[in-house]
């Protein structure tokens, strides 16, 4: 169970790198926004339980 919490957060720090990078530098979209909050609240649980 610890593997497959290690492998969701390396894909959540994937996701959410690549999301930063696709944002542009001006008016971002607010469903971006959201999407990267979400992404980063799930890993930061995670890796408070590993």
């Amino acid at each position: 169970m610890r593997f497959d919490k290690e492998k969701r957060i390396n894909e959540l720090e994937l996701e959410i790198a690549d999301l930063k990078n696709r944002m542009p530098a001006h008016s971002v979209k607010p469903i971006m926004i959201m999407r990267l909050e979400e992404l980063e609240d799930e890993l930061k649980r995670l890796k408070n339980e590993v």
